[in-house]
């Protein structure tokens, strides 16, 4: 909650406070979250072993840190929705279903992504 006697800056830092010990919770709780770190790790680690170029950086980070986001909603959403409604309920189940189908949007994104970055590659390998 906003406190009114916070100046700008101080606000600022506060919302940050708050964002990391989001991120920590995520990560330390969520097993969804750690596979798709795992998996950004690996791309990490693909992209230094195959060199890529600056722009399939940028272009790697913004589809890893998309997946998280995807991963870190869904996760707010099923919580959330475990809060109002404890209890199976069909309604709810579908929310959930919905939810988590972004994360499955993003994951198939990410991977089409790394067949154009790194499919070629990996052939010249073979």
């Amino acid at each position: 909650m906003k406190n009114p006697k916070d100046s700008f800056l101080r606000g600022r830092l506060r919302s940050l406070k708050f964002a990391l010990k989001g991120m920590w919770l995520l990560i330390t709780t969520e097993d969804s979250i750690k596979a798709q770190l795992f998996f950004g790790a690996v791309a990490v680690g693909f992209g230094l072993y195959f060199n890529i170029s600056n722009t399939e950086w940028m272009i790697q980070s913004l589809i890893i840190g998309m997946v998280l986001v995807a991963e870190a909603l869904n996760t707010a959403i099923e919580k959330l929705a475990d809060f109002v409604h404890p209890d199976y309920h069909k309604k709810i189940g579908f929310i959930k279903d919905i939810a988590a189908g972004a994360p499955s949007f993003a994951a198939f994104t990410a991977l089409i992504v790394a067949g154009f970055i790194y499919g070629q590659r990996m052939i010249e390998l073979i």
